[in-house]
């Protein structure tokens, strides 16, 4: 079957199936279409202020070791079971959920992690916009202390700042030694430093902020003192996050049709940039070393158990496994697509794309650390304040400073934009995929949910508005460890690996590898359950730099953490009420097979489908399934 962007309408015979649906599917307009727009979803900001940040704390290089381990055996396998299922359903990441209806909630937590993360994600696109607009100021409006959002603290100067450090440390001895005449030590030592406020500068030398973080701190983000103060709302920022979401709308308006043509922009460009980036860094004076910190190995990490755990959460970041975007864009492949090669390839770009970052940051970090005399790992930072702190600190000391903070920002602006694309679209494509009247006005309901996510993310337009970022950045996507689990539970067990493998056979002409099925019935589902045990048991609260949320704020967010799990137990409770049966174990039992909505999307194979509903297989999973079950 060519590609095609046109719809494909799939009529089910009422004498085949209990109910008669039409199915409209989307495609891509073209394959690599569909492979670009979930390549762009995949490699998004935690590939690039997460990941090297994890590597420098967590071993360098012998970190590589349990991220690869995590991503052969719990990535993948769930990265490939998502791109099959959308694929062989070619619905949503709620309605997919038919062939085991009592999980439908999974579905529904899906969404609601998506709807909160594209509320609070555009910010990053926000802040994207400000800084491209700022870049093309001469000079650097991050670069001085001299302007009116500075203060008395203000250092802006990196060879100042080396200076400074040196002569405190060498008054910390001084003082050690006894002699704290702090006249006779700047006499000694004649340092310039002779007036009472470069004294007093000297000293609360600690209390003292770059001219890029006060650029961050008190222009673009207005702040506040804390969560409990939301402050006065910050208007420039608006107006970005006004662009930001008509940006988003405009690639999202006509579905598949214009995000495919987006993708081709928003998925290429950052890695021309960020090959730019690489040859430029590796260049700088200091880049050796801040490189070689990065992939020096300390293999004594490896037999730490916490870094295996924090190697497994960041799979979820990098692959994005079990968030359910993966489950809606291979919804729109064609049927016949090989989702099995094109996993392999994304898992393997995806993370090569993380290696490739971590040399880009490590060779501007060691950079910096060069300039400034400080050490690497005092240098680096993780999160927001790596890509809206230090980058711009790098690219105001570069000549044609300009270029590469113009550069830099573009490329942040389209690895969120894709972000923002995946998180967005989920939540169109289950009104779509449910209402005919949605689906002819698709320009309109857009327009809609953007509006309506305009609307959520006002507060964090305001001065306290980082501390709400931060909070859902914490918490939101807690629970998605979870869906990873019960989705290997479900098909590996429950629907089973082998009927699920038949199945994909259909699409890609081969049973699924025993490897693989061996992976989603045991190995992955105990990796996901250790994991949830740890996460339970070691999670910690935010912070934000020396500020400590209060009780109330926590409460909230760990609120926010459980929101998206609540529509598990309440969807299998009415799953089982309305399943067919008399008692509850025989409706419990039928609600754990597949309904007759379950089928594949492609017209002729779903006109039979309906006969091939009861499980057969032979295998030890089988057995059990029967033993349990009944069937």
């Amino acid at each position: 079957m060519p590609y095609s962007s046109e719809k494909e309408i799939i009529n089910v015979d009422s004498d085949t199936c209990e109910t008669t649906e039409d199915l409209e599917k989307e495609v891509w307009g073209k394959k690599i279409e569909g492979f670009l727009s979930l390549l762009g979803y995949i490699v998004g900001l935690g590939n690039l202020w997460r990941f090297p940040y994890l590597c420098m704390k967590n071993g360098g290089g012998a970190f590589l070791i349990p991220f690869v381990v995590c991503i052969i055996f719990v990535a993948f396998p769930i990265f490939f079971l998502e791109l099959s299922l959308g694929q062989f359903t070619g619905r949503s990441t709620i309605h997919c959920w038919e062939a085991c209806p009592l999980f439908k909630g999974v579905g529904f937590g899906m969404v609601l992690v998506n709807g909160m993360c594209c509320v609070y994600y555009i910010m990053v696109v926000t802040w994207s916009v400000y800084f491209i607009g700022n870049s093309f100021l001469s000079p650097l409006p991050w670069s001085s202390c001299y302007n009116w959002w500075n203060t008395e603290n203000c250092l802006s100067d990196a060879d100042s700042l080396q200076n400074n450090v040196t002569t405190l440390r060498s008054l910390s001895t001084y003082i050690l030694n006894g002699q704290n005449n702090l006249t006779q030590y700047l006499v000694n030592t004649s340092t310039e430093l002779q007036t009472k406020d470069e004294v007093n500068q000297l000293l609360n030398l600690n209390t003292t902020m770059s001219s890029e973080e006060e650029f961050w701190q008190y222009n673009v983000l207005n702040i506040s003192s804390g969560i409990e103060d939301i402050g006065s709302l910050n208007v420039k920022i608006l107006f970005c996050l006004i662009g930001a979401w008509i940006i988003v709308y405009c690639c999202l308006m006509k579905g598949v049709k214009s995000v495919g043509k987006a993708v081709y922009v928003t998925a290429t460009l950052p890695y021309i940039l960020l090959l730019v980036l690489l040859i430029k860094g590796v260049t700088l004076p200091g880049a050796t070393e801040g490189i070689l910190y990065y992939i020096t190995p300390n293999f004594s990490q490896v037999l730490n158990f916490q870094v295996w755990a924090e190697a497994a959460v960041q799979v979820f970041f990098s692959t994005c496994v079990s968030w359910g975007p993966l489950i809606t864009m291979a919804s729109y492949n064609n049927f016949k697509n090989n989702c099995l090669r094109d996993s392999i390839l994304l898992v393997t770009l995806g993370e090569f794309t993380s290696v490739m970052v971590g040399f880009v940051v490590f060779s501007i970090i060691g950079y910096m650390a060069h300039t400034s005399g400080l050490p690497v790992d005092e240098v680096v930072k993780s999160g927001p304040g790596l890509v809206f702190i230090a980058y711009p600190e790098a690219v105001s000391t570069l000549p044609f400073p300009n270029l590469w903070a113009v550069l830099f920002f573009v490329m942040v602006l389209t690895l969120g934009l894709d972000t923002q694309f995946g998180t967005v679209e989920p939540v169109i494509a289950i009104f779509t995929g449910s209402y005919r009247k949605i689906r002819q006005n698709r320009m309109q309901f857009t327009a809609l949910v953007v509006f309506v996510g305009f609307l959520l993310g006002l507060p964090l337009c305001f001065q306290g508005g980082i501390y709400f970022f931060q909070l859902f950045d914490w918490f939101a996507g807690a629970g998605v460890p979870l869906f990873g689990l019960i989705e290997c539970i479900v098909f590996g067990w429950i629907y089973g690996a082998d009927n699920f493998s038949r199945d994909i056979e259909q699409m890609i002409g081969r049973p699924v590898p025993v490897i693989i099925r061996v992976l989603w019935c045991f190995v992955t589902p105990t990796v996901l359950f250790i994991l949830l045990i740890i996460i339970v048991t070691t999670y910690t609260l935010p912070t934000y730099g020396d500020y400590s949320y209060p009780a109330a704020a926590n409460i909230f967010g760990m609120i926010t953490a459980i929101i998206p799990i609540i529509p598990i137990p309440i969807v299998a409770i009415l799953e089982i009420q309305k399943a067919e049966g008399c008692g509850f174990y025989e409706k419990l039992r039928n609600s754990l097979k597949p309904t007759n909505k379950w089928m594949p999307i492609d017209k002729d194979l779903a006109k039979c489908y309906i006969d091939r509903r009861v499980i057969t297989d032979k295998t030890v999973g089988g057995k059990i399934r029967r033993n349990i079950l009944g069937r």
